[in-house]
Parts: structure tokens; sequence; C-alpha cells
């Protein structure tokens, strides 16, 4: 067991990485979506795929990325120089402005020989638009090619390479190509910041020392959310709220949770919701997930 000194000085020595790859891509970004509203998330993984740290920056991002990289790593196997990107709603993505990077950390020759990475370094950011047929790829879309540029998780670079197929058919089915590069450009150096700063951390401690504190801190947020969730009555809890409609005149539309707690367990059923609609308001499950855990780590506090 290591001092709960040192485990939280490792809790902020990640989340600082994570929150300066998060100065690094507003500062040089192209868009005012990436650079003003600041609409990106940065965070760092396990070799796992477990979080490991995050920025204080998007929930809705920060909470589906999980799904996002364990898609990926389902069906890649990413070497040093790889880039993937994505934007697939249905592999842990929300709507398709939102662009995932996702790079593996090896560890440099100086720390050790592995053929494994240690960490992922990942962000997701708001591009102004994605194709589709309407500005800004956010209008009443009856299918993901009306909406925009569907993703699915590709090399952007191989092995350090990069991918000019790729690229250039993006670019033809966007608005506004050279701020589109510039913002995945900002992305990409947004990650080669991370993982500088990631193998700073992996120079001063070893693999070993490093992962022991970070499978502490792991159960140390287990037990907190634990003990949140014991703290609130067992019971089931319903409510229900309504859309407007389907942006299209339809009657309101419910959203409605049934929550069921019992001990230190908690059971979020969202089926008494309303059906699919035929307009860009219908959700994913990644998006569900991040929206139902923030709630409760909002509880959690500090």
């Amino acid at each position: 067991m290591y001092d709960i000194i040192e485990i939280e000085v490792f809790n902020k020595l990640f989340s600082s990485v994570a929150e300066e790859m998060g100065i690094i891509l507003a500062r040089s970004s192209f868009s005012a979506n990436i650079k003003e509203r600041r609409d990106f998330s940065c965070a760092i993984f396990d070799a796992k795929g477990d979080l490991v740290a995050q920025a204080a920056h998007i929930p809705v991002h920060l909470g589906a990325m999980p799904m996002t990289l364990s898609s990926v790593l389902s069906v890649m196997t990413l070497q040093p120089g790889d880039v993937v990107i994505t934007n697939d709603p249905y592999k842990g993505g929300s709507h398709l402005p939102d662009i995932t990077l996702i790079e593996p950390v090896f560890p440099t020759p100086a720390n050790l020989s592995s053929t494994h990475p240690l960490f992922y370094v990942v962000n997701r950011a708001h591009h102004a638009d994605v194709g589709g047929k309407n500005p800004g790829s956010m209008g009443l879309a009856s299918c993901l090619a009306d909406e925009g540029y569907v993703i699915s998780p590709t090399l952007l670079y191989t092995e350090g390479k990069y991918n000019d197929v790729f690229i250039r058919d993006f670019l033809k089915n966007v608005r506004s190509p050279d701020e589109r590069l510039g913002d995945l450009r900002a992305q990409i150096a947004s990650l080669a910041r991370g993982k500088l700063r990631l193998h700073d951390i992996l120079g001063r401690y070893t693999p070993e020392h490093i992962f022991s504190i970070l499978d502490q801190l792991k159960d140390y947020s287990e037990r907190l959310m634990v003990n949140i969730i014991n703290q609130l009555p067992d019971g089931l809890y319903s409510y229900t709220d309504y859309l407007d409609d389907d942006g299209k005149g339809s009657s309101p539309i419910p959203i409605s949770v049934d929550l069921t707690i019992k001990d230190s367990h908690m059971i979020a059923d969202f089926s008494r919701s309303g059906d699919q609609v035929d307009t860009p308001l219908n959700t994913v499950r990644s998006v569900v997930m991040s929206a139902t855990a923030y709630v409760f780590q909002c509880l959690v506090g500090e």
C-alpha cells in the first residue's frame, strides 16, 4: 500500500498531462469551435483501456471515450507511430462533428523494451463542419450520410506515415477544408504533447511503480462511487421529461428513466423512453452511459 499523498500526487500529475494536451489543442486550433468555445476533451488511458486521467473538459466526450477506445482495440493492434481517427457514433462516438484521435504510447528504449503500449492518449474535438446536407453538419438529417462524413476507425498515421488517401477524400467532402486540416493538426499536436509528458514521467519512475499506484487510484475511485451509492436510499425512482418534438412538428418525445438502487449497485433503465425518431435527436449507447455516469460523478464532488 502506498502513501495516500503519493497517490494523490500521481493523480494530479497525470491530470496535468491531460490539461496540457487541452491547452495545446486550444492554442493551435483554427476554428472558433475549438479555440474559443473549447468544445474538446483530452484523456489518458492505460494499456488495458482503463481511464487514467482526464482534464476538466466536456463530460459527454469523456464518458464516451472508453467505449471508443474499446471499439478500436477490438479490431486493431496499434504500433508505434500509429494514430487512429474516428467519429463513428456506433463505435463510442456521439454526433459526427466530434472527431476522436487515438495514439498509443510505447516506452522509449531508455525506459525499457516492450512491444506493447503502456498508455493511450486520446482527444475529441467538435469540428465546425464534416460535410453532409447542412453547413455545420447538424441539420435535420434522416441518416448518417446526410449528417456528414462517417469515419469508421481508420489509421490517420501508420507507423508514422501519413494517410494521404484518407485525408484527401475527407477534405473533398467537407466545407472549409483548410480549417478542418488545421484542427486535425492541432489534435495531432495535442497527442504529441501528451506522449512527450508521459515519456517524461516514464523517465522518472519505473512502469511497475506507476501502474501499481494507478491501480490504487482506480480502486480509490471505485470506493468513492460505491460510498455515494450506499448513501442513497434503496428503491425504485422514476421520472419522465420531454423533448418538444422531433424538429418536424411531432408530438412531445418522452425521455423516461427508472432508477433502481440496491445497496452499492444502481441500474438506470431508459426503456420507457420514446422510440427512435427520423431526425438526429436520437442518442447512442456511449452517450447514454456517459451522461448517466456524469450525474453520479457530480454527486461525488471533489
